[in-house]
């Protein structure tokens, strides 16, 4: 087993990750301490792949498990679809230590662990993430969220979970899209804090899309990176903000283009192609860009901006939680595996996206 370590002083936690651990949620989350009833919450999709497995597992550890089924798709990461868990869990009559288990992808353990953080002001929470995206990115760190239809992830709270399984078994029933929009994230954290890893990624670029060594290499590496990242910053005061590279666009382009248009990855991988390209315009690295844009292109992955307007765009931006001041906050890369904040003002912004920024 591969074991990622995240600091937190006594919230600190294990990231544990080895194909076949679905299994072991049961005796791995009641070894945590914890016991009593236990909420599975899932999406139709997953629970009918996995949710047996996992229900078993808890059952013979001992927890008395109920099953949360929450649709699929960023569309219900609502305050509306979270009421729901909230009624199930009070006519459930869940407590204060009753452990939730999200079991999927970024949508099920963001709400998951919204409704974690504030149910009865806070229960203990297990991420187990199904997909690429999740495994590498939402389920490590803390965050929490649902999203309002101003915008993404703008109501939710820091809440660490007591631990994350990851089983990189189950990348091989996710469908190719997606686990191609998780490789998004993946190439960020090459492009925030490692260049041999962006690398490493650039070499194996073939092998990334198959369940072997090379992904779970990547898995690895990227939960260590963000486990470093967050043990220095979790409430994202400084340093955290780095793990926003490419999100400040994708956001935007996920909220003017409809949420489901396109997956979280994709938005971000073409986040991430149009902040190197502003990377390149302040005065940035020249070389990022072009590299990002390649692999992205060797992994089939969008890189150019859908058709939205400068101003719609701007408007987008200013409500993300990352605006200052008035001014607009984007992590920018200085060179590869090396990245900055700056604020930008909206006249070079809207000069950068009349050019056809990312084009």
């Amino acid at each position: 087993m591969r074991t990622v370590r995240v600091e937190l002083g006594e919230r600190s936690y294990d990231i544990s990750i080895e194909r076949g651990i679905l299994k072991e949620v049961g005796p791995m989350t009641a070894a945590l301490g914890l016991k009593g009833r236990a909420a599975l919450v899932t999406n139709p999709t997953v629970g009918a792949l996995y949710g047996d497995v996992v229900v078993k597992s808890l059952e013979a550890a001992g927890f008395k498990t109920v099953v949360i089924t929450v649709p699929d798709g960023e569309e219900y990461k609502s305050l509306e679809e979270a009421g729901k868990v909230f009624d199930a869990l009070i006519e459930g009559r869940f407590e204060r230590s009753s452990p939730i288990v999200a079991l999927g992808g970024g949508v099920i353990g963001d709400m998951a662990g919204f409704v974690a953080a504030t149910y009865l002001r806070g229960v203990p929470f297990v991420q187990v993430p199904t997909t690429l995206l999740s495994q590498v990115d939402s389920s490590v760190g803390g965050k929490t969220a649902v999203n309002h239809p101003k915008g993404k992830n703008l109501i939710g709270a820091f809440y660490q979970p007591r631990a994350v399984f990851i089983d990189p078994e189950v990348l091989k029933t996710l469908d190719e899209r997606e686990l191609r929009a998780g490789l998004a994230e993946v190439i960020k954290y090459g492009v925030i804090r490692d260049n041999e890893f962006f690398e490493f990624l650039e070499k194996n670029a073939d092998k990334l899309l198959e369940p072997g060594e090379e992904i779970i290499k990547a898995i690895e590496k990227s939960c260590a990176i963000k486990a470093e990242v967050v043990g220095r910053d979790e409430r994202e005061e400084g340093l955290r903000a780095i793990l926003n590279f490419g999100h400040t666009f994708g956001h935007a382009i996920e909220a003017l283009s409809g949420y489901g248009t396109f997956r979280h990855g994709e938005a971000v991988a073409i986040g991430m192609a149009m902040a190197a390209g502003l990377s390149a315009k302040l005065g940035g690295c020249l070389e990022c860009g072009p590299r990002i844009t390649a692999l992205l292109k060797k992994l089939g992955m969008p890189f150019a901006p859908p058709a939205i307007g400068a101003e719609a765009f701007i408007g987008a931006m200013r409500l993300d939680k990352k605006v200052s001041s008035g001014r607009i906050r984007f992590i920018l890369a200085s060179e590869m595996g090396k990245v900055f904040l700056k604020e930008v003002g909206e006249d070079v912004l809207r000069e950068y996206l009349s050019a056809g920024a990312g084009r």
